[in-house]
């Protein structure tokens, strides 16, 4: 699949210039004529640079390059790969759900990948947030969320830890589990603004830093007012759409 990038005479013709410029042009031709599929792995930086008798800084530069064009994504632990259309998703804003069940909703599969799941003291927000006394403990779950093995938003949340006390164990959908337990929220308050994502985020979003997210914070509630969850979401700002349905008041005239 990758043969065509493994030759050094290619880099060798008659073109001048830069040899990240080079290489660059070699890998847009190649993913134009269909060479390249979309979702093709290229090959790790090392075998790139023996390959073709050049510097991984070379090759470094021109990925980047390349990322940062949107023609090539790099997703941690997976390398670089071609970025293929991006499916686009309408979200409603009134509905409270996960992800998961957004996803299983559109015939997807959720997974994630893990970055944090621990138990520990609050900070002064976030025990004011979760309105918590600052001795109780809470839960954090961060995790790269993934539809269909594609990432699409990186969740943090945040919940009173006797909710949830043992994270360790927890996989799968959080309003799963806590309607389980009982626990399912009635009422969420969400903000939604748009943002630049930091390195952090975009290398795992597979998107270039500073590239468009839609960071959402949703605080949930349960029947009695106590909060049960406080999540922020980054979402790929190329994969989603928010939308709103809006209706007129009733007490209002037309």
């Amino acid at each position: 699949m990758t043969e065509f990038l493994l030759t050094p005479d290619r880099l060798a013709g008659d073109e001048r210039g830069p040899l990240y410029l080079r290489l660059q042009a070699m890998i847009r031709s190649a993913v134009a004529s269909g060479t390249l599929a979309p979702n093709a792995t290229l090959p790790a930086e090392r075998e790139f640079a023996a390959s073709l008798g050049i510097s991984r800084v070379t090759v470094r530069k021109a990925i980047q390059g390349l990322v940062a064009e949107g023609l090539l994504r790099q997703r941690r632990g997976s390398g670089t790969f071609v970025a293929g259309a991006t499916r686009r998703f309408e979200l409603p804003l009134s509905g409270l759900s996960s992800f998961t069940e957004d996803m299983r909703s559109r015939g997807l599969t959720a997974t994630a990948i893990w970055m944090m799941r621990s138990v520990g003291m609050p900070t002064s927000a976030e025990a004011m947030m979760l309105g918590l006394p600052p001795t109780e403990r809470v839960t954090r779950l961060h995790r790269l969320r993934l539809a269909d093995s594609e990432p699409m938003a990186v969740e943090r949340s945040l919940l009173p830890a006797r909710f949830l006390p043992d994270p360790a164990r927890f996989e799968g959908s959080l309003y799963d589990t806590l309607t389980a337990a009982g626990l399912r929220p009635v009422r969420a308050v969400q903000r939604l603004n748009a943002e630049n994502a930091d390195e952090g985020d975009a290398r795992l979003l597979g998107i270039p830093p500073g590239g468009a997210i839609l960071a959402i914070e949703r605080i949930a509630y349960l029947a009695d007012g106590r909060v049960v969850e406080f999540t922020r979401s980054h979402y790929r700002g190329d994969a989603y759409d928010f939308v709103a349905e809006l209706r007129p008041d009733p007490k209002e005239g037309n």
